[in-house]
């Protein structure tokens, strides 16, 4: 479903305030050598709109994995919720990272959910968590 373009202005907004780095699994735009996507938190195809509140910077494979997404399973107690919203909740208050850094653990269902749901410990990325911890460019320090 193609709408309007977001102008350059609201892209480089949308950069900026992330820090350019992914709002769902943290990593930097300059760890892995390429722009992230603009994503749209409530997807357009469920209504979301191209505003500076609904968008957040995402690594294509969150992207890729989020796709039109909004809900997802909380395997701790089976139930369907909502996915983070990077702009409305704290990270550091669903996510924290695993004690070898490689990997980010959900704390509340929102988390538990969109880290199935993106695959944001796919093992590849684990794998170069792994290589990124070795060089001290991982974890990333996220601010509250």
């Amino acid at each position: 479903m193609p709408g309007p373009r977001l102008s350059s202005l609201l892209r480089k907004e949308v950069r900026q305030r992330a820090g350019r780095r992914c709002g769902y699994c943290q990593t930097p735009e300059w760890l892995i050598g390429m722009e992230h996507d603009i994503d749209h938190i409530v997807p357009r195809a469920h209504g979301g709109e191209n505003t500076i509140d609904n968008l957040c910077l995402a690594c294509s494979s969150c992207n890729g994995f989020k796709h039109a997404k909004t809900y997802g399973i909380d395997r701790e107690s089976g139930e369907a919720v909502k996915l983070f919203h990077p702009r409305k909740q704290d990270w550091n208050e669903h996510f924290v990272w695993g004690e070898t850094g490689t990997r980010v653990l959900g704390t509340t269902p929102f988390g538990r959910a969109t880290i199935e749901s993106l695959q944001v410990n796919h093992p590849l990325i684990v794998i170069a968590r792994s290589i990124w911890i070795e060089f001290g460019y991982h974890p990333p320090r996220i601010a509250s």
